[in-house]
C-alpha cells in the first residue's frame, strides 16, 4: 500500500480524534441543521465529515483535476475512515495476465479448502485500485473468514467499455479455475462489489451464470447500474453527499463515451435478460444518487425469479463501505454484508 503524505496522515488523525466528540457536540459544528431528502434524514455524524471535508479542502475533487490527480485523491481519501486492518495470515500481489492484477488476502485460521470472495472495487471505473479498497478487502476477509481476491481490471478513459467487465469476469473465472492453488473451493465462490465496482459484479454474475461454478452471490452495494442515466434520484440527490451528478457524467463518458453502447447489458445490467442470475444482496444508500437504480435492478432481479435481499440505509452516503472505521451507522450495512457471505459460502 501506498503511504499517504504526512500532511493528509495528521489530516486525518485530527478528523479521527474529532470524530469521538460526542454526536450533538458534531451536530451543532455542522450547523446544526437537519438535513432531509425525501424522507431520508442524514446521519449527524456524517454530516460532520461532509462539512469537515469541505473545510479542508477534501470534498469532491474537481473535475478539472486530471485523471492520475483524482486517482491519487481517491487512493488517499479512502484510507482516513477506513476500518482499522486486522492481522491476517498473508496477502499476496499476482498477475492474472499483463492486464489484470489481483490481491489474495487469506485470514488466519481457515481449512485447506476454504470459500472465497472476488471483490471489485468503485471509482466510476476511472479511479479506484487494489490500494484504494485495502483497508475495506482486509477487514471483509477477515470477517467473513474467506480467502478474499481484489481484482485491479484496466481503467477508462484508457481502456473503455468494455475492458473493465471483460476483466472482472475473466478474473472471477481465473479464481474458480486456479484457486485451488490457494486453498480456494470454486464451488463456494461470491462476488462483491461497490459502485462500479457493483455493476462489474452484477455483469460478472450474468456472465457466468451457466459456467460449472457460477458465483455463489453477488453482493452488489450501492451499485451503478445504467448508464443512460435515467433514474430521479440522480438528480433530487445531485449535490453536496460526497458523489456528485457532474462527477458521475464524467465517468460516464469516460467509460461509455459511445452513446450507442449505453444499453448494452454489460454496460448497463439494467438493460440484461437476468433470467437464471445467482441470488443477490443489494445495498443502497438514503443520499446517493444512485439509491433508485440499485433498488430498481433488486426489484428487476426479483421479478425474475432470482432471491433477492435490498436493503435501503436511509441516513448514509455513497461510500459508506470505506467508512465503517468511525461511522457506528455504518456498521449495520456491514454487518449485513459479512451476515450474507457467511450464509452463502457455508
Amino acid at each position: 500500500m501506498k503511504q499517504a503524505p504526512l500532511v493528509l496522515r495528521l489530516q486525518a488523525r485530527a478528523a479521527r480524534a474529532l470524530m469521538r466528540l460526542p454526536t450533538p457536540v458534531l451536530f451543532r459544528l455542522a450547523g446544526g441543521r437537519r438535513v432531509e431528502r425525501g424522507g431520508c434524514v442524514l446521519d449527524e455524524r456524517i454530516q460532520f465529515m461532509l462539512a469537515l471535508a469541505e473545510g479542508l479542502g477534501r470534498g469532491t475533487v474537481s473535475t478539472d483535476a486530471t485523471v492520475a490527480e483524482r486517482r491519487r485523491a481517491l487512493d488517499l481519501d479512502s484510507l482516513v475512515f477506513a476500518p482499522t486492518s486486522p492481522p491476517l495470515e498473508s496477502v499476496t500481489d499476482l498477475r492474472v495476465n499483463e492486464r489484470i492484477a489481483v490481491r489474495i488476502y487469506r485470514p488466519r485460521g481457515l481449512s485447506a479448502r476454504a470459500p472465497g470472495v472476488v471483490y471489485i472495487h468503485g471509482g466510476g471505473f476511472t479511479l479506484g485500485s487494489l490500494d484504494s479498497h485495502d483497508p475495506v478487502c482486509r477487514a471483509l476477509a477477515n470477517d467473513v473468514s474467506a480467502i478474499l481476491v481484489a481484482v485491479q481490471y484496466r481503467l477508462a478513459p484508457e481502456h473503455p467499455f468494455p475492458a473493465a467487465a471483460d476483466d472482472v469476469t475473466e478474473a472471477f473465472r481465473w479464481v474458480t479455475r486456479e484457486g485451488t492453488r490457494w486453498g480456494i473451493d470454486p464451488s463456494r465462490v461470491a462476488v462483491a462489489g461497490d459502485s462500479a465496482g457493483g455493476n462489474l459484479a452484477a455483469v460478472v454474475a450474468l456472465d457466468t451464470r451457466g459456467d460449472v461454478h457460477p458465483p455463489r452471490l453477488q453482493a452488489l452495494i450501492y451499485p451503478a447500474v445504467d448508464q443512460t442515466m435515467s433514474f430521479p434520484s440522480l438528480h433530487v440527490m445531485a449535490k453536496g453527499f460526497i458523489l456528485e451528478l457532474e462527477t458521475i457524467r464524467w465517468f460516464r463518458e469516460n467509460y461509455v463515451p459511445d452513446v450507442n453502447a449505453r444499453k448494452n447489458p454489460r454496460a448497463s445490467p439494467w438493460f440484461a435478460d437476468v433470467t437464471g442470475a445467482p441470488p443477490a444482496l443489494v445495498q443502497t444508500a438514503g443520499f446517493d444518487p444512485l439509491r433508485d437504480e440499485g433498488e430498481g435492478y433488486a426489484e428487476k432481479l426479483r421479478a425474475a425469479g432470482v432471491a433477492v435481499t435490498a436493503r435501503r440505509y436511509p441516513s448514509l452516503v455513497h461510500g459508506y463501505l470505506s467508512l465503517t472505521g468511525y461511522f457506528p451507522a455504518t456498521r449495520e450495512p456491514w454487518n449485513d454484508l459479512v451476515t450474507a457471505l457467511r450464509a452463502a459460502l457455508k
